[in-house]
């Protein structure tokens, strides 16, 4: 009786532990196959120029991932803000798009999504060598933790939404870095799969990122934004934000950096110009 006892303890203990993971995926698949709002989709035609050219199946697709995030991802209002659903569905709709081509989940390492009315300050403590340190105070539109935690400016991100080929979006700069947290601080270096893969990577990377330098400091014109040549994470980031929007012209300037994150992000942005307006 004792065993038997135990035996019925220790199957109740798993169910337990196995009944929330199996819950979330339930709800997970029940949110993605529930209509989408036609308010919504309004909205992201009205107010992001880039989701109009998207094909249908991506739209759809894009749709789903939307659903799950909104009802997954608190975003919180700061500095007063009062956060509305139709911030909420823009803001994700940006963040999931480098989701769009490979099944990666809906950032499961994120938390929460701080949002601000417009740029927000912080304190940073710069070194200057020699031992010697100056704090100062920087205004930013976007940060990403590798906590798990994303904060925004409202004020950017709408934006960085209705300017949708300019290589300039704060959201996909922001979500770019969460992408790259997934494996720890971010290094410019996401999550891979092999270290053939990772060794291509940092090959393609780091001459790209050095040659924009070099470009930078001979005072010649770049596609990418010289925030990218921070360091290699910054690179990335703003690589990515140049990936989605400017696919047509990375692809003409820089063959082999839109190559290596076409197949990152399994999607070709080059084609988006003639997909669909529906």
């Amino acid at each position: 009786m004792p065993l038997l006892l135990l035996g019925l303890l220790a199957l109740l203990a798993l169910g337990l532990l196995l009944l929330p993971p199996w819950w979330r995926r339930q709800q997970r698949q029940r949110r993605m196959q529930a209509p989408f709002p036609a308010a919504w989709r309004s909205l992201l035609r009205r107010e992001w120029p880039l989701y109009r050219r998207l094909t249908p199946p991506q739209q759809r697709r894009l749709q789903q991932l939307v659903q799950v995030f909104v009802a997954e991802k608190p975003v919180i209002g700061c500095g007063g803000l009062k956060v509305s659903t139709a911030m909420k569905v823009l803001i994700a709709a940006q963040a999931c798009l480098p989701l769009l081509g490979h099944a990666r989940g809906v950032y499961p390492q994120l938390s929460q999504v701080l949002l601000y009315p417009a740029a927000f300050a912080v304190q940073r403590v710069h070194d200057l060598g020699a031992g010697v340190q100056m704090e100062r105070r920087e205004w930013l539109s976007g940060e990403s933790w590798q906590q798990g935690q994303v904060i925004l400016s409202w004020q950017d991100v709408l934006a960085g939404a209705r300017v949708a080929d300019d290589g300039r979006n704060v959201v996909i700069h922001e979500f770019a870095h969460q992408l790259d947290q997934a494996n720890g601080r971010a290094n410019g270096a996401p999550p891979l799969g092999s270290r053939q893969a990772h060794e291509h990577w940092a090959t393609v990377m780091q001459g790209e990122f050095q040659a924009l330098k070099q470009a930078l400091a001979q005072g010649l014109p770049c596609l990418l934004d010289p925030y990218a040549a921070t360091d290699e994470a910054e690179f990335f980031a703003v690589a990515s934000e140049s990936f989605f929007e400017q696919g047509e012209l990375m692809a003409q300037r820089h063959p082999r950096l839109y190559a290596l994150l076409a197949d990152y992000y399994g999607l070709q942005p080059r084609h988006w110009q003639t997909g669909a307006t529906s």
